[in-house]
């Protein structure tokens, strides 16, 4: 199982809550730690998660996940509600970058995903929950790659692969009924030219 499978399961499917997405991450500037903190728990894996609700009206919001070093589990952090999401920063819109920030009404972050490929994917799955979700008012997105924001994204890609791959389907099963269709009407004229050659082969030999 995915270290995300096993997010979505040992994390949200507990709270009847569906995880839409979720990108690894580590901090771009190191946060500033006090002198006198000790015992820390050592080296660990950072998650930024999507998430919705099952129940309605349904709920969206993110959630930071960490899985220490040694500990195959995983720990819910901090999360908020997408409703608090102010902006997100794509840092550069002219090129593939796996850095990225995070604006919530109480919060910063400077991320930079584990590849530019999954944060761009992460990036498209919050850019459109936050049209579905949210009526009122929409975080900012900025300095993001057109095609995060576009009709060229993974999700409206999946649709129309989908929406093609039925079409097909339904063409192939069409053209299969038109060639059954004609392959029946053949084997009826057949089936009825058999039939009166028989009663013209029985009047023949009745006559003779």
């Amino acid at each position: 199982m995915s270290a995300k499978s096993a997010i979505s399961k040992e994390i949200f499917a507990p709270l009847d809550e569906r995880m839409l997405g979720a990108v690894q991450v580590k901090r771009r500037t190191k946060k500033k730690i006090p002198f006198l903190a000790t015992g820390g728990q050592g080296e660990y894996l950072t998650y930024i998660c999507l998430s919705v609700t099952n129940k309605k009206p349904t709920q969206a919001s993110i959630t930071k996940v960490k899985q220490f070093e040694g500990s195959t589990s995983f720990v819910r952090r901090s999360q908020w509600m997408l409703e608090q999401l102010r902006q997100v920063n794509g840092i550069d819109p002219n090129r593939d970058s796996a850095e990225f920030d995070l604006l919530f009404e109480n919060a910063f972050d400077q991320w930079v995903a584990s590849t530019a490929s999954e944060k761009c994917t992460f990036f498209q799955i919050l850019h459109h929950t936050c049209q579905r979700y949210l009526t009122d008012r929409k975080p900012e997105f900025i300095n993001c790659q057109s095609k995060i924001m576009g009709g060229n994204s993974i999700l409206h890609s999946a649709a129309d692969s989908v929406t093609s791959a039925v079409q097909k389907a339904s063409q192939a099963l069409n053209e299969r009924g038109e060639r059954l269709g004609r392959a029946e009407e053949k084997t009826e004229d057949l089936k009825n030219s058999a039939q009166q050659f028989a009663e013209t082969a029985h009047k023949v030999a009745h006559f003779c």
